[in-house]
């Protein structure tokens, strides 16, 4: 264990469920803006200053969620069905967010963050296995290399399947997984893997306030949350013509 984490202790005052909730606003928030304000943004004016805000606020969710998600990865008891259950909500997902994001039933090039997620943990998984002494199918020497091999080849995917986030989520899984013990270095290698995006830095910041208790949670909004809200305000789009 990292001796940094004991002087984090005084700030980890949040659950799983809390910071998943939190992670829940600002995804709402994001795609809200996305959806709705974007289309009116003419460079000036409140309507700018409100979505600057929010894209401020909506840069702290995926972070977060891929936090849990090698949380999840270690914690779980079925690794296949936690699989499973992120390619189905994938799957049941792919038309609303297409609605959301360009108000069209199926758009080929783009697909949701589930799918992101699911081949994420795919990816660790497949590390994990291969990682003594659970296993000798590799020397022990040659684990990081063939490691650094799997996350390219992951990105690559990510990218060619027009995943959400592409690489950057992947690569920020990654370190989240390789550095789970060491939560200083997952920050800074997931920050650097989307530096881009600025205020990510305040997604990072929170997976440190996580007290390691699952909290109260509720798995049928966990999963629903995610193509209920983006099929609501892709219908919003379609209704009232949106940035169309």
């Amino acid at each position: 264990m990292d001796k940094n984490n004991g002087k984090l202790d005084k700030i980890r005052i949040f659950s799983g469920a809390q910071l998943k909730y939190i992670a829940f606003l600002s995804m709402l928030v994001d795609h809200i803006n996305k959806a709705l304000i974007y289309p009116f943004l003419s460079g000036e004016g409140i309507l700018q200053h409100i979505s600057d805000v929010f894209d401020i606020f909506g840069r702290i969710a995926f972070p977060l969620f891929a936090f849990f998600l090698v949380e999840g990865f270690f914690k779980t008891g079925n690794r296949f069905k936690y699989l499973l259950n992120l390619i189905i909500f994938g799957i049941i997902s792919e038309i609303p967010f297409d609605l959301f994001q360009s108000a069209v039933l199926f758009q080929p090039n783009s697909n949701n963050v589930m799918f992101t997620l699911a081949l994420a943990l795919v990816m660790i998984w497949v590390i994990d296995e291969l990682k003594v002494p659970k296993s000798y199918i590799i020397p022990p020497v040659l684990w990081f290399p063939v490691s650094i091999i799997i996350v390219i080849i992951t990105c690559l995917l990510s990218m060619i399947w027009g995943l959400d986030y592409e690489y950057h989520g992947i690569l920020i899984a990654y370190f989240f997984y390789i550095f789970r013990n060491n939560p200083i270095l997952s920050i800074i290698g997931g920050y650097l893997s989307i530096f881009k995006t600025l205020w990510a830095l305040l997604g990072f910041g929170l997976t440190l306030t996580y007290n390691g208790k699952r909290g109260k949670q509720n798995k049928i909004l966990n999963y629903l949350f995610y193509p209920v809200h983006l099929l609501i305000l892709g219908l919003l789009r379609l209704c009232f013509k949106i940035g169309i």
